[in-house]
């Protein structure tokens, strides 16, 4: 049976800390919902009530958007090779870019990658487990390094440069802010 939660236990913090994969939620008022898996050495729990993760450059920037019209986020972490368990961390989340004040604090958090983009505070206001007895087991055989190849190729202005062409807005055509809060000049293409 589900139980709720008003913060991660300590339980729950080590069960993240052991995912390789996880599950981001968002969605603007209108528009179509996102869900958007993530994996590699990208989120931390700050605290019992606060999960930061790093964006990595992609071909959309939906969670961005959905965050900026509507700041709550869902992120969900299941257990693949153990016990049955579903853990959703329900809440609201802002969207950090490298010229806000808390940019360094949490930046520094993370592996360096010429890919990072973002980062995503989210504020818990739930936390829910399920049992997740239907969730098939997967064996995990290591981290994809092909946007880290795709990065280094493109280098800090071609990554720049697939910003302004490419995420500034949402397939629903929401804003991302990407150009505007990263101090990026929009190109003249």
């Amino acid at each position: 049976m589900g139980k709720q939660f008003s913060e991660l236990t300590e339980r729950q913090i080590t069960f993240i800390s052991q995912q390789k994969i996880y599950f981001v939620g968002t969605a603007a008022d209108t528009g179509h919902v996102n869900l958007s898996p993530k994996g590699g050495d990208s989120l931390r729990v700050i605290n019992s009530t606060t999960i930061a993760w790093l964006n990595l450059t992609g071909s959309g920037n939906e969670s961005a958007a959905h965050v900026i019209q509507n700041p709550r986020m869902t992120i969900m972490f299941c257990d693949f090779d153990g016990s049955p368990l579903i853990l959703r961390t329900y809440g609201n989340a802002r969207v950090l870019h490298r010229q806000d004040a808390e940019w360094s604090d949490y930046n520094r958090l993370f592996p360096t990658s010429i890919a990072t983009r973002q980062i995503f505070i989210l504020d818990i206001n739930l936390v829910q487990s399920s049992c997740g007895m239907s969730v098939p087991y997967f064996d995990y055989k290591g981290d994809r390094n092909e946007l880290d190849r795709w990065s280094e190729k493109q280098g800090k202005a071609g990554i720049e440069q697939y910003w302004s062409n490419k995420n500034q807005q949402s397939i629903d055509g929401f804003d991302t802010e990407i150009v505007k809060r990263t101090g990026l000049i929009e190109s003249e293409d």
